[in-house]
């Protein structure tokens, strides 16, 4: 251990005694500070300078017109970028802008076609054109500027969009809002619309019963109007018939009339006969007395008496004839058959009282032949037959007298009376048959016109039920639809969300999203981002200039170990590479004035990355000599491309995504971003124990390499330095 720190002590004796060797070391210090102070002003934040890049705007569009509204977003768009100091616009014309584009003047050109415009203006057409913007940059000018001259352009395309989906949204909200006024106008309709659909629902089975129905009531109607059509004829033949018999029947009336104006004389001369004989019979038997009566006039009277009631028998069948007459007329007429009952039981009366009376003058007539033999026989007889004869002629008498007061009062002129109604009734009934002969024919157009109502009323009764499925189907749709959109929205709802405000609403869609950015971890700038990596890439380059210009050997090394050398000389480029990181890091602070969260662990962090570095660099030239220079610088290249410090690994090729985990580089850049951005302690102790690791890694195979490979390491360096072109 003392050999050791002899070895480090004699080191800083000749750097503190030798100017020359002193002024070598200051510069070793300072020099890897320079390489990341300038790469970190460089890029401190070249995005702000955009406006220093020269782009090209040539607008060629001719403008257009949209529903008798001029549209004209090239000149627009013209104004916007006036003000806009993103970059450093141009407003050429086209072969201008080609020119200087290709010569390189201008980074790139944005050029507004002619029909611009009107290719917007198709939005309202049924197959609208999406507009194009033409885009020309020179890209072997520079890198990165035609990433951000094409962020530009793309800047240039968001602000037309945003622009004419604004310009778009308000002409379509205001639309919804005349909409949401129109429904909220209609809304009474609406709700009863969706009443009437829901009600069409429930009663469509119900009306397809009915039309069923319906559609039998049809068929049969039809086949009753057929039928009736085909009675048409008959009926007509029967009126015709009715109207004759009536004619007919008027003129037998008339005729029974006359025939009863003849009789009725004769059958009142008849009927006065009858009863003055009567009456004689009856004043003749009334004079008669048994006692006064010479039997042997007997025979004289007896045919006195008959005479006489012969004489009157003819006159009552006379009245008889003439009744059976009126009795046969009366049963032939038509009219009222309650009348017809009432006038013929009135002449089977009257003949009934006729009979009777002839009757009882037969008996007259027999008990008068009887009279003489009973005068013979037996005075006593006689006088019964007498007094008989007198009951019975006076009867009689009763009997004619009031069969003519009943035929003079009531028969002739009750025959008389229904005659003249019979013959009323016959005029109405001939008079309705005529009106229903005259109708005949407009029934018969009406039952023809009923039979084609008919035909098209089940033509069209035969469609619906045939379309009633499809109508079925179409309505519960229709309704389940119309309760889906209840049970998700109000129509409501829908009213108030179309009632808004245009301005509002256009405003909206012309910036629908505002991102909220919430910086975690805070980075003021791009250098400051890039600080970490650059001050690493510093330190490793630190290292490569020890191990370039310093020896790793001593001159006296007979009395030292390999080992000894080894340690000792680490001890030096540990200390010359902490100052190298003070330099850098505490520039980084106070010199370029990088804002670190962190600054006290920034430095801290970065001599142990130092530490870390030397040890690897250091035992590399130590154990390998010349070989060990070009390991360092070959494993600096892999570091630069594979420790994710300028690209996220993600975006890196894959053999640089398979080397990552495995370089030093990786976990230092790291660390040092925490220190840079805000600590997360967990990062730190990862980043720690695998430096840590390279670090013991570099001092393990110093530590059991350097003596076995030592001859072989001096055998090759000796044989080139022989070639005169190394030293």
């Amino acid at each position: 251990m003392k050999n050791i720190w002899n070895i480090f002590a004699n080191d800083i004796k000749n750097i503190s005694t030798n100017w020359v060797a002193a002024i070598l070391i200051g510069g070793l210090t300072i020099l890897p500070s320079l390489y990341a102070w300038f790469n970190i002003e460089a890029s401190w934040d070249p995005y702000s300078q955009t406006d220093q890049l020269p782009v090209a705007v040539v607008n060629e569009d001719a403008g257009a017109s949209v529903r008798g509204e001029e549209l004209d977003v090239g000149n627009e768009l013209v104004k916007q970028l006036r003000d806009n100091e993103d970059m450093d616009w141009k407003f050429v014309g086209r072969e201008e802008a080609m020119d200087k584009v290709e010569y390189g003047d201008y980074f790139a050109a944005v050029i507004i076609p002619e029909d611009f415009s009107s290719k917007l203006a198709t939005v309202v057409n049924d197959e609208p054109e999406k507009a194009g913007v033409e885009y020309y940059v020179n890209e072997k000018t520079n890198a990165i500027a035609p990433k951000i001259t094409e962020t530009g352009a793309s800047t240039i395309v968001d602000q037309i969009t945003s622009k004419f989906i604004s310009t778009v949204n308000g002409v379509i909200f205001d639309m919804f809002n005349d909409i949401g006024l129109e429904l909220e106008n209609d809304l009474p309709d609406i709700k009863r619309f969706e009443n009437y659909i829901f009600e069409m629902e429930e009663s469509l089975p119900e009306a397809y019963e009915l039309m069923e129905e319906s559609l039998e009531d049809a068929n049969e109607a039809q086949s009753i109007i057929n039928n009736a059509q085909s009675l048409l004829p008959e009926a007509e033949k029967v009126t015709g018939e009715g109207l004759q018999t009536i004619d007919d029947t008027t003129a037998y009336l008339n005729e029974a009339e006359n025939r009863l104006d003849e009789i009725a004389p004769q059958v009142q001369e008849d009927l006065e006969k009858v009863q003055r004989t009567a009456e004689e019979i009856n004043n003749f038997i009334s004079d008669v007395d048994s006692s006064e009566i010479d039997l042997d006039e007997g025979e004289q009277l007896s045919g006195l008496i008959d005479d006489r009631i012969n004489e009157s028998t003819k006159k009552i069948e006379t009245a008889e004839a003439a009744l059976e007459q009126l009795q046969e007329q009366n049963s032939k007429e038509e009219g009222d058959e309650e009348q017809q009952r009432r006038n013929q039981q009135q002449i089977d009366e009257a003949l009934d009282q006729l009979t009777g009376v002839r009757e009882n003058m037969e008996d007259v007539q027999e008990d008068s032949e009887n009279l003489q033999s009973y005068l013979s026989e037996q005075q006593g007889e006689a006088d019964s037959l007498i007094n008989g004869l007198k009951e019975r002629a006076e009867a009689a008498t009763n009997e004619i007298d009031a069969f003519v007061l009943e035929y003079n009062n009531n028969i002739e002129p009750t025959v008389r009376e229904e005659a003249a109604s019979a013959k009323a009734t016959l005029a109405d009934a001939r008079a309705i048959l005529v009106d229903i002969q005259s109708t005949i024919p407009e029934v018969e157009q009406l039952l023809m016109d009923t039979d084609d109502h008919l035909g098209e009323g089940k033509n069209t009764l035969e469609y619906l039920l045939g379309e009633y499925p499809y109508v079925n189907e179409k309505v519960n749709e229709l309704a389940d639809r119309i309760r889906e959109i209840q049970g998700e929205t109000d129509i409501d709802d829908i009213i108030e969300l179309l009632q808004n405000n245009p301005e509002a609403e256009q405003s909206f869609f012309a910036e629908p999203v505002e991102l909220n950015k919430n910086r975690l971890f805070p980075i003021d700038n791009y250098g400051t981002a890039m600080t970490s990596f650059y001050t690493v890439l510093a330190i490793w380059v630190g290292g490569l200039l020890l191990i370039s210009l310093l020896a790793t050997t001593v001159l006296n090394n007979e009395i030292f170990t390999e080992k000894q050398i080894y340690y000792g000389k680490l001890l030096t480029f540990i200390s010359i590479g902490i100052l190298q990181t003070l330099i850098v890091t505490l520039g980084d602070l106070f010199i370029v004035g990088v804002d670190i969260a962190e600054p006290v662990w920034f430095v801290l962090f970065g001599i142990l990355i130092s530490m870390v570095f030397l040890s690897i660099v250091y035992t590399l030239v130590s154990v390998f000599g010349d070989t060990g220079k070009a390991m360092a610088i070959v494993l600096l290249v892999l570091q630069i491309a594979g420790s994710g410090g300028t690209y996220p690994v993600a975006l890196l090729p894959d053999f640089f995504q398979t080397i990552h985990p495995f370089l030093p580089f990786s976990y230092a850049v790291d660390l040092m971003r925490e220190a840079v951005g805000g600590i997360v302690w967990e990062r730190v102790y990862r980043d720690i124990i695998f430096l840590s690791i390279f670090g013991l890694s570099g001092l393990m195979a110093g530590t059991f390499l350097k003596q076995p490979l030592h001859n072989k390491t001096q055998a090759l360096m000796k044989k080139s330095k022989q070639s005169g072109l190394f030293h």
